[in-house]
Protein backbone atom coordinates (compact mmCIF):
# COMPACT_ATOMS: atom_id res chain seq x y z
CA UNK A 1 0.00 0.00 0.00
CA UNK A 2 1.31 3.01 -1.28
CA UNK A 3 2.39 5.42 1.44
CA UNK A 4 1.21 9.60 1.16
CA UNK A 5 1.59 12.60 1.44
CA UNK A 6 -1.22 14.44 1.56
CA UNK A 7 0.45 17.90 2.60
CA UNK A 8 -1.24 21.21 4.31
CA UNK A 9 -5.02 22.49 3.89
CA UNK A 10 -5.15 24.06 0.90
CA UNK A 11 -8.23 25.51 1.52
CA UNK A 12 -10.93 25.49 4.63
CA UNK A 13 -14.28 22.73 3.40
CA UNK A 14 -17.98 24.09 3.75
CA UNK A 15 -18.72 20.40 2.54
CA UNK A 16 -16.19 17.50 2.62
CA UNK A 17 -17.37 16.58 -0.98
CA UNK A 18 -15.40 19.51 -2.14
CA UNK A 19 -12.00 18.26 -1.15
CA UNK A 20 -12.27 15.66 -3.99
CA UNK A 21 -10.04 18.12 -6.74
CA UNK A 22 -7.59 19.29 -3.92
CA UNK A 23 -7.02 15.54 -2.95
CA UNK A 24 -7.03 14.02 -6.43
CA UNK A 25 -4.46 17.15 -7.33
CA UNK A 26 -2.14 16.45 -3.96
CA UNK A 27 -2.19 12.50 -4.32
CA UNK A 28 -3.11 11.56 -8.09
CA UNK A 29 -6.52 9.44 -9.01
CA UNK A 30 -5.70 6.33 -7.19
CA UNK A 31 -7.49 4.69 -4.39
CA UNK A 32 -5.59 5.56 -0.82
CA UNK A 33 -6.28 1.56 -0.15
CA UNK A 34 -6.42 -0.50 -3.20
CA UNK A 35 -3.88 1.26 -5.04
CA UNK A 36 -6.12 1.11 -8.16
CA UNK A 37 -6.18 4.30 -10.59
CA UNK A 38 -9.79 5.35 -11.10
CA UNK A 39 -10.00 9.13 -12.68
CA UNK A 40 -13.64 9.71 -12.56
CA UNK A 41 -15.38 7.32 -9.52
CA UNK A 42 -13.13 8.03 -6.22
CA UNK A 43 -14.75 9.70 -3.19
CA UNK A 44 -13.44 11.62 -0.28
CA UNK A 45 -13.15 8.87 2.43
CA UNK A 46 -12.74 9.49 6.06
CA UNK A 47 -10.64 7.88 7.67
CA UNK A 48 -13.01 8.35 10.92
CA UNK A 49 -16.00 7.99 9.63
CA UNK A 50 -17.95 11.32 9.37
CA UNK A 51 -21.22 9.94 11.10
CA UNK A 52 -18.90 9.33 14.24
CA UNK A 53 -16.49 12.05 14.24
CA UNK A 54 -18.95 14.55 13.03
CA UNK A 55 -16.28 17.34 14.20
CA UNK A 56 -14.04 15.56 11.64
CA UNK A 57 -16.41 16.19 8.53
CA UNK A 58 -14.51 18.39 6.85
CA UNK A 59 -11.25 18.09 8.32
CA UNK A 60 -8.41 17.83 5.56
CA UNK A 61 -6.37 15.81 7.81
CA UNK A 62 -9.03 13.15 8.11
CA UNK A 63 -9.34 12.83 4.13
CA UNK A 64 -8.17 10.14 1.77
CA UNK A 65 -9.22 9.04 -1.77
CA UNK A 66 -11.29 5.50 -1.26
CA UNK A 67 -13.01 3.26 -3.87
CA UNK A 68 -16.21 1.75 -4.16
CA UNK A 69 -15.43 -1.06 -2.98
CA UNK A 70 -12.52 0.04 0.11
CA UNK A 71 -15.36 2.61 0.81
CA UNK A 72 -18.05 -0.08 1.47
CA UNK A 73 -16.26 -2.74 2.90
CA UNK A 74 -14.72 0.09 5.72
CA UNK A 75 -18.27 1.71 5.90
CA UNK A 76 -19.20 3.23 9.13
CA UNK A 77 -16.51 1.50 11.59
CA UNK A 78 -15.44 3.32 14.57
CA UNK A 79 -11.15 3.58 13.98
CA UNK A 80 -9.25 4.01 16.94
CA UNK A 81 -6.36 5.39 15.07
CA UNK A 82 -3.70 3.91 17.02
CA UNK A 83 -5.34 0.38 16.32
CA UNK A 84 -4.39 0.50 12.35
CA UNK A 85 -2.02 0.94 9.85
CA UNK A 86 -2.35 4.35 7.65
CA UNK A 87 -0.93 5.15 4.45
CA UNK A 88 -1.00 8.93 5.33
CA UNK A 89 0.86 7.88 8.95
CA UNK A 90 2.71 4.91 8.36
CA UNK A 91 4.86 3.40 5.50
CA UNK A 92 2.14 0.60 4.98
CA UNK A 93 4.45 -0.18 1.43
CA UNK A 94 6.95 -2.25 4.30
CA UNK A 95 3.98 -3.87 6.01
CA UNK A 96 2.30 -5.88 3.05
CA UNK A 97 3.78 -8.63 0.90
CA UNK A 98 2.37 -8.25 -2.80
CA UNK A 99 2.38 -12.03 -4.87
CA UNK A 100 1.81 -13.35 -8.05
CA UNK A 101 -2.01 -14.19 -8.75
CA UNK A 102 -3.33 -10.83 -6.83
CA UNK A 103 -2.31 -11.44 -3.18
CA UNK A 104 -1.69 -9.39 -0.29
CA UNK A 105 -0.90 -10.22 3.10
CA UNK A 106 0.87 -8.52 6.30
CA UNK A 107 4.52 -8.68 6.39
CA UNK A 108 6.63 -9.19 9.90
CA UNK A 109 6.52 -5.76 9.95
CA UNK A 110 3.21 -5.04 12.67
CA UNK A 111 1.91 -7.29 11.74
CA UNK A 112 -1.01 -7.37 14.03
CA UNK A 113 -1.53 -3.31 12.66
CA UNK A 114 -1.23 -3.90 9.11
CA UNK A 115 -3.51 -7.17 9.39
CA UNK A 116 -6.55 -5.17 10.67
CA UNK A 117 -6.04 -2.74 8.01
CA UNK A 118 -6.51 -5.27 5.50
CA UNK A 119 -9.71 -6.52 7.29
CA UNK A 120 -10.85 -2.81 7.56
CA UNK A 121 -11.09 -2.57 3.67
CA UNK A 122 -11.10 -6.11 2.75
CA UNK A 123 -8.25 -6.16 0.93
CA UNK A 124 -7.30 -9.61 1.34
CA UNK A 125 -10.50 -10.81 -0.07
CA UNK A 126 -9.89 -12.73 -2.98
CA UNK A 127 -11.97 -15.35 -5.31
CA UNK A 128 -9.03 -18.17 -4.40
CA UNK A 129 -9.23 -17.98 -0.87
CA UNK A 130 -11.82 -20.34 0.83
CA UNK A 131 -13.66 -18.02 3.63
CA UNK A 132 -11.99 -14.85 1.58
CA UNK A 133 -14.24 -14.57 -1.79
CA UNK A 134 -14.83 -11.08 -2.43
CA UNK A 135 -18.52 -9.75 -3.64
CA UNK A 136 -19.12 -10.53 -7.13
CA UNK A 137 -18.56 -7.20 -8.38
CA UNK A 138 -15.27 -6.54 -6.11
CA UNK A 139 -12.46 -6.78 -8.73
CA UNK A 140 -9.55 -5.39 -7.35
CA UNK A 141 -7.90 -8.85 -6.50
CA UNK A 142 -8.44 -9.46 -10.28
CA UNK A 143 -7.20 -6.08 -11.32
CA UNK A 144 -4.38 -6.53 -9.21
CA UNK A 145 -3.58 -9.78 -10.64
CA UNK A 146 -3.40 -8.30 -13.77
CA UNK A 147 -0.91 -5.45 -13.31
CA UNK A 148 1.62 -7.96 -11.83
CA UNK A 149 1.18 -9.86 -14.57
CA UNK A 150 2.11 -6.29 -16.93
CA UNK A 151 4.91 -5.74 -14.53
CA UNK A 152 6.65 -8.76 -14.47
CA UNK A 153 6.35 -9.26 -18.35
CA UNK A 154 7.97 -5.57 -18.58
CA UNK A 155 10.81 -6.35 -16.21
CA UNK A 156 11.42 -9.61 -18.47
CA UNK A 157 11.40 -7.23 -21.53
CA UNK A 158 13.73 -4.83 -19.99
CA UNK A 159 16.37 -7.28 -19.38
CA UNK A 160 16.56 -8.37 -22.69
CA UNK A 161 17.01 -5.15 -24.28
CA UNK A 162 20.43 -3.45 -25.34
CA UNK A 163 22.02 -0.77 -23.51
CA UNK A 164 21.32 2.37 -26.29
CA UNK A 165 17.43 1.54 -25.89
CA UNK A 166 16.65 0.59 -22.20
CA UNK A 167 16.58 4.21 -20.96
CA UNK A 168 14.01 5.09 -23.20
CA UNK A 169 12.35 1.50 -22.44
CA UNK A 170 12.28 2.03 -18.80
CA UNK A 171 10.43 5.27 -19.28
CA UNK A 172 7.80 3.85 -20.93
CA UNK A 173 7.67 1.12 -18.10
CA UNK A 174 7.26 4.38 -15.37
CA UNK A 175 4.38 5.70 -17.81
CA UNK A 176 2.74 2.37 -17.36
CA UNK A 177 2.78 2.22 -14.05
CA UNK A 178 1.64 5.71 -13.71
CA UNK A 179 -1.40 5.04 -15.95
CA UNK A 180 -2.01 1.67 -14.67
CA UNK A 181 -2.05 2.05 -10.53
CA UNK A 182 -1.35 -0.65 -8.23
CA UNK A 183 1.87 1.26 -7.01
CA UNK A 184 2.94 -1.92 -4.23
CA UNK A 185 2.62 -4.49 -7.52
CA UNK A 186 5.35 -2.70 -10.03
CA UNK A 187 7.37 -1.96 -6.77
CA UNK A 188 7.75 -5.55 -5.92
CA UNK A 189 8.07 -6.79 -9.44
CA UNK A 190 10.86 -4.20 -10.23
CA UNK A 191 12.48 -3.46 -6.99
CA UNK A 192 15.89 -4.27 -7.98
CA UNK A 193 16.17 -1.67 -10.38
CA UNK A 194 16.69 1.45 -8.30
CA UNK A 195 16.17 3.70 -11.48
CA UNK A 196 12.72 2.96 -12.22
CA UNK A 197 11.74 2.46 -8.23
CA UNK A 198 13.22 6.36 -8.02
CA UNK A 199 11.08 7.30 -11.05
CA UNK A 200 8.07 5.75 -9.66
CA UNK A 201 8.56 7.49 -6.45
CA UNK A 202 8.87 10.93 -8.05
CA UNK A 203 6.02 10.67 -10.62
CA UNK A 204 3.02 9.21 -8.17
CA UNK A 205 1.62 12.14 -6.59
CA UNK A 206 1.64 12.43 -3.12
CA UNK A 207 3.87 9.16 -2.65
CA UNK A 208 6.24 9.92 0.65
CA UNK A 209 9.26 10.26 -0.19
CA UNK A 210 10.91 9.98 2.92
CA UNK A 211 9.37 6.44 3.30
CA UNK A 212 12.30 5.28 0.63
CA UNK A 213 16.26 5.55 0.57
CA UNK A 214 17.68 7.31 -2.23
CA UNK A 215 18.03 3.97 -4.16
CA UNK A 216 14.20 3.22 -3.62
CA UNK A 217 14.16 1.03 -0.97
CA UNK A 218 11.57 1.41 1.83
CA UNK A 219 12.69 2.45 4.95
CA UNK A 220 10.61 3.65 8.29
CA UNK A 221 8.45 6.52 8.02
CA UNK A 222 9.67 9.31 10.69
CA UNK A 223 7.32 9.17 13.51
CA UNK A 224 5.41 6.72 11.94
CA UNK A 225 5.22 2.83 13.15
CA UNK A 226 6.81 1.30 10.15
Amino acid sequence: MRPIFRGTAPRRYSHYQDAIGDLEARLGTYCSYCERRLPISLAVEHVSPKSVARHLETSWDNFLLGCTNCNSVKGDTVVNLDDWLWPDRDNTVRAFGYLDGGFVEPTAVSTKHAQRLLDLVGLQRHGATPGREPAPRDKRWKDREQVFTLAQRQKEILSRLPPEVREEALQLVVDAAVGWGFFSCWLTVLHDIPEFCRRLIARMPGTAADCFDASGIPIARPAGRC
